[in-house]
Parts: C-alpha cells; structure tokens; sequence
C-alpha cells in the first residue's frame, strides 16, 4: 500500500470547521500505529499550472492563487490554500502514477476537491484533484477513466468538469436531499447519479453501492479514480446515513476486485472515527 501524504496539509485550519487538520494527523497516526499493512509512505508530486487548466478556468486558478476573500461560508480563503490545494493535486497525481504502476494508492491529503467546478471553488473544496487526475490519465495514454465518488456529498463539480468527456464517466452515489443538492439524476452521456434517502438501512445503501459498480464495469475502463469519502458513516456530523467500517472493507474489497489499475484520494468523512474508516478501507483494497 502506498499513502501519499505531506504534513504541511495541516498547516491551515479555521476554528469550529469540520474540515480540520486532525482529519489528517489522526489517520497518519493510526496507520503508523498498526502492523496489518505494509505501507510505503511517499510525497505529493509535482503540479504545473498547465494541468490544472484541463479542469479550471484561468480566471478561476487566478482566484485561488489570490484567495483575497472567503469564497463561501463554507470555503474559507486560508493563507497559501493554493499551495494546499496544488500539494492535494500532486497527491492525485503521485497515486495515479503508482496505480499504473501496479500498485494500491491512496492519497491523505487536504482540501478536499470534488465539490470545485471549472470556475468555483466551494464545499471546502477550492481545485478538484480528481478531474484533473482523470484529465492527466486521458492526456498520457489512458483510453478510458471512470471516477467512483462514494462521499455522502454528491460530486458537483468533478460532474461538470466531466460533463460529457467521451472517454470519462462519472458514478456518484450519494445522500439526497443533501449538500449540495445535485445529483438527483443522469446528466448528459456519462454522468450517472445513485442518489440514497437520509437513514438509508446498510443493506440498502450497499445495493446501490453495487449497481454503480456493475454500471462502472460496463464502461470498461483502463483506470478507475476514487472519490473515497468517509462521511456515509453512521455517526458522521454532516450526514445522516448508516454506514460501519464493515462496509468500507467491502468497498476497498470490491474496488481491488475490479481488476482494473485504481487509485483512491480522500474527500469527505469528520467524524471521529475517520482513521478507523480509512484503514478499514485500505485493508478491503489489499484484501487483508
């Protein structure tokens, strides 16, 4: 397994915010602490303004370099969060790199970036690592990428980005009614949307889970990126869903079983027991 991660993505952090550096020094901690997997740790790659243009505006990454005022409520603009969000992208990028390399990836990085379209940063998130690796992976060889967005939060902007791409599809499943209030259906060619009711039973909500799966397979991919949120877990703060660490296991299983080179970047998920939720995962991706 290798997680890629660097500890100045802590560095920034706004008082009584769900989106906080603890996300991140728990989960590094815990999986420091344990003997189950074998795990290479590595840092971000490099990003060149040029990559991040595939999925953003100029006018857009110009804002972001700024970061003058707050962008929402929700999306503060913290002192050097391009530097944060470019570091968050290298991370994508690095993992895509090691999943074409035949290894299992996973990126522990902050902000987060699904929610940020082509010109908005919002959500907490303010550039979406995601496209922009799905974007790089069809630049470099790839014939076709899906993303597999499991974040309670339905994937707003990595869904525009990807609007229509004909070598990209994109499979959200995700809480509705709930932030940001899209994704209650298919869009264009290859956005495909599973919305679930709030207190969905657990076996329910795997029955979708498994129908975007099934949905992905018959698009036959080359690569598969994972949107990888924690925040459908049963006692997360900003949903109100019924997932257990049980059914994180499952999904790593199922993503490893899908034969397909995969890499995983984090995205939602503030709940305490975030760490635990991750290396469940993580131990379904090596099957262990």
């Amino acid at each position: 397994m290798k997680v890629i991660t660097d500890e100045r993505c802590t560095a920034y952090s706004r008082l009584g915010h769900p989106e906080r550096p603890a996300r991140i020094l728990k989960t590094v901690e815990r999986l420091k602490s344990q003997s189950d997997l074998a795990i290479t740790w590595a840092a971000p790659g490099t990003v060149e303004d040029e990559q991040i243009l595939r999925a953003h505006t100029r006018e857009h990454l110009a804002r972001v370099k700024k970061a003058e005022e707050d962008f929402d409520g929700d999306t503060p603009a913290y002192p050097e969060i391009f530097e944060h969000a470019q570091r968050s992208i290298g991370g994508a990028l690095h993992a895509l790199k090691a999943a074409r390399n035949g290894e299992v990836a996973f990126s522990l990085m902050r902000p987060p970036g699904h929610h940020a379209t082509r010109d908005r940063a919002m959500g907490f998130c303010f550039l979406n690592s995601i496209a922009i690796a799905v974007l790089e992976a069809l630049a470099t060889g790839a014939a076709k990428v899906a993303v597999y967005d499991f974040d309670v939060h339905h994937g707003n902007g990595t869904e525009a980005i990807l609007l229509d791409h004909p070598h990209a599809a994109f499979f959200s499943i995700h809480q509705h009614p709930c932030y940001p209030g899209t994704g209650t259906k298919n869009v264009g060619r290859n956005c495909f949307n599973y919305p679930v009711a709030p207190q969905t039973p657990r076996e329910e909500y795997r029955k979708v889970l498994s129908k975007a799966f099934e949905d992905l397979k018959r698009f036959k991919p080359d690569v598969v990126a994972v949107s990888a949120g924690f925040d459908a877990y049963a006692k997360d703060p900003l949903a109100q869903e019924t997932l257990e660490a049980e059914d994180y296991y499952w999904l790593g299983e199922t993503i490893g079983k899908l034969g397909v080179p995969s890499f995983s970047i984090l995205e939602g998920g503030y709940s305490t027991a975030l760490p635990e939720l991750i290396l469940a995962y993580m131990k379904g991706l090596e099957g262990k």
